[in-house]
């Protein structure tokens, strides 16, 4: 990754720390989970209102690192709107990235601005911190257990 990209990447993910996209539960929030990282001590909570399948809308409320957090953000920005179906597609895809050989090319096709977790992957304790949201969000939309990255 070339360092051009990486401050790219890495404002990316400080401009979502500093100001979280869809912080908060929406009134009608239908589906909730709660996820925990205790590596990191980060905590979340995701709220969904979730209509014919379709994830009308959704955010999340809690604390953690800046990775945790411009990773909720992003996560809600793409899914909002998006077939419960589809949701679960971008989970696979970002985890995949995620967690690929970091001595490899990111396949980052179709995840727009996601492709900034590209960087996580040469940082294994990171990724529990950039995936928590997601685990979350698949628990609110199936059965709204307690998630935890341990």
């Amino acid at each position: 990754m070339s360092d051009e990209l990486r401050e790219l990447y890495q404002s990316v993910i400080l401009d979502h720390n500093k100001r979280p996209r869809n912080f908060g539960a929406p009134e009608d929030a239908n589906r909730h989970a709660e996820g925990h990282n205790p590596l990191c001590g980060d905590q979340l909570t995701i709220h969904v209102t979730l209509a014919d399948g379709v994830v009308q809308d959704v955010g999340f409320e809690g604390q953690g690192c800046a990775i945790s957090k411009a990773s909720a953000s992003l996560m809600t920005e793409a899914v909002k709107g998006m077939p419960a179906d589809e949701a679960e597609q971008l989970f696979t895809a970002f985890h995949d990235l995620v967690t690929s050989d970091p001595r490899s090319e990111p396949e980052d096709e179709g995840l727009g601005k996601l492709a900034v977790f590209g960087g996580v992957r040469e940082f294994p304790m990171r990724v529990k911190c950039a995936t928590l949201c997601w685990h979350t969000l698949r628990s609110a939309l199936s059965d709204g257990d307690v998630v935890t990255t341990e």
